[in-house]
C-alpha cells in the first residue's frame, strides 16, 4: 500500500477494487456481524459523523470502534448546511428512522487540525483551525434547531482532530474542552466522571455510550505514541490524492491522502469538484502522484433491489456525467487526464458492484 501512490493508474485503480471488496468481505464476515450486534445492544444511541473529505479522519479507527456503527457524512472541507435540501432529508430521514427503533442520536460534528504543522490540517477551510470550529458551531446550532434545543434525543457535539496522533477534542456546552490526548488514564470511571462534568446537558444514557469512543481514542493515541518512539509512525505531510469521489458508499477509502471526496450534498456541486481537481492537478506538476492519470469515481448507495438500486444506478451515471463536464470545462488540461468509473453500493452488504 506505501507505494499505490507511485503506481500506474490502471495499477491504482485495481489495488481499490481489491480494497473495496476486501472491506465489503471483512463487513459481511460473521465475526464482524456479531460485534456489530452485540455492540449495538450494550450501546444503542445511534452516532453519525460529519468529517471532511481528508481521509486521515477515520474516527472508527481512532476509537476502537467496530465496523459500521458510526454513520459517515463526508464533505470537501468538512462543509455542511442542514438547509441544503438534499442533505437536510438525508440527516432528518437517519434521524427519524432510529427514533422510530426508539434509539438517541448521537450527532460528531468534526473540524480537524495539526499540532504540528499549520499546513497539515483542513485546506477546505484555508489551515484557519478557528474558521473550522466556528463552522462546526453553526452546524451544531441548525442540528438544535431541527430536532430540539434541549438534547434529549438528538445531541450534537462539537469534536476536534487532531491528525498527527489521532487524538480527539470535545467541547462542551460551556465553552470547556476536554483533550484526550492530555488523558494518561484511560479508567472508565474515571473518564465517565469527567464526561458528565463537560457534557452538563448530555442525556446520562448517551453519556454511557460515548464512554466507549472516549476510552478508545486515549487508548489509540498511546499506541500512536509508542509507534513515534519506535519509529513507525509517519506523517502524511503532503498532499498525494489521486482519486476524486463523488457520491456516498466510500467508508472503504479511510486511507490518507488518497481521495478527494465529495458528498452529493451541496446546491453548488461544481465548486467542490472544481477544487478537488485543483488539488489533483497541483500534485500531479509536484510530482507528488504520476501525471498518466486520475480516478473519477461515483458512487450511490441503495437499501433495495429493483427500484432503489435502479434509481442509485441512474443518479450514480448522473454524478459522473455532471463532474466530467465541469472538470473539463474548468481544466481542460487535466480532463483527457480523466479515467471515470461508476459504482454502486448494496448498504445492507457494503458490496460495491461497477456500472
Amino acid at each position: 500500500m506505501n507505494d499505490v501512490h507511485t503506481k500506474p493508474i490502471q495499477a491504482r485503480i485495481d489495488w481499490l477494487s481489491m480494497l473495496a471488496a476486501r472491506h465489503g468481505d471483512d463487513y459481511r464476515s460473521p465475526e464482524a456481524v456479531m460485534a456489530r450486534a452485540r455492540y449495538q445492544s450494550q450501546h444503542p444511541t445511534a452516532i453519525a459523523v460529519l468529517k471532511c473529505m481528508d481521509g486521515r479522519i477515520n474516527i472508527p479507527v481512532a476509537t476502537g470502534t467496530p465496523i459500521g456503527i458510526l454513520m459517515p457524512f463526508r464533505n470537501l472541507g468538512g462543509r455542511f448546511n442542514l438547509g441544503w435540501p438534499h442533505l437536510g432529508e438525508v440527516v432528518t430521514q437517519y434521524v427519524m428512522d432510529k427514533v422510530h427503533e426508539g434509539r438517541q442520536v448521537l450527532f460528531l460534528v468534526t473540524y480537524h487540525y495539526s499540532k504540528g504543522d499549520h499546513h497539515r490540517g483542513c485546506a477546505g477551510f484555508g489551515y484557519d483551525q478557528q474558521a473550522a470550529f466556528r463552522h462546526t458551531q453553526e452546524i451544531q446550532q441548525q442540528i438544535s434547531t431541527i430536532f430540539g434545543e434541549e438534547h434529549g434525543t438528538v445531541y450534537p457535539l462539537v469534536c476536534g482532530f487532531e491528525t498527527d496522533e489521532d487524538a480527539l477534542v470535545l467541547h462542551g456546552p460551556d465553552g470547556r474542552t476536554l483533550h484526550l490526548a492530555a488523558l494518561e488514564n484511560c479508567d472508565p470511571a474515571a473518564l465517565k466522571v469527567q464526561l458528565a462534568a463537560l457534557l452538563t446537558d448530555m442525556p446520562s444514557t448517551m453519556c454511557d455510550d460515548l464512554l466507549p469512543l472516549v476510552v478508545g481514542n486515549v487508548e489509540h493515541v498511546a499506541a500512536i505514541r509508542a509507534q513515534a518512539r519506535t519509529g513507525h509512525r509517519q506523517l502524511d505531510i503532503e498532499h498525494r490524492e489521486w482519486m476524486i469521489c463523488l457520491g456516498r458508499g466510500f467508508d472503504f477509502l479511510h486511507t490518507p491522502n488518497l481521495a478527494l471526496i465529495i458528498g452529493p450534498y451541496s446546491p453548488n456541486l461544481a465548486e467542490p469538484i472544481i477544487k478537488a481537481a485543483g488539488i489533483i492537478e497541483a500534485n500531479m506538476a509536484a510530482g507528488r502522484i504520476p501525471d498518466d492519470g486520475f480516478l473519477l469515481l461515483s458512487s450511490v448507495p441503495y437499501d433495495a433491489i429493483g427500484v432503489d438500486r435502479a434509481r442509485a444506478e441512474l443518479k450514480a451515471r448522473f454524478l459522473s456525467e455532471f463532474a466530467q463536464a465541469v472538470i473539463g470545462e474548468a481544466y481542460p488540461l487535466l480532463a483527457p487526464k480523466m479515467i471515470s468509473r461508476t459504482a454502486v453500493l448494496d448498504w445492507q452488504g457494503r458490496r460495491l458492484s461497477w456500472l
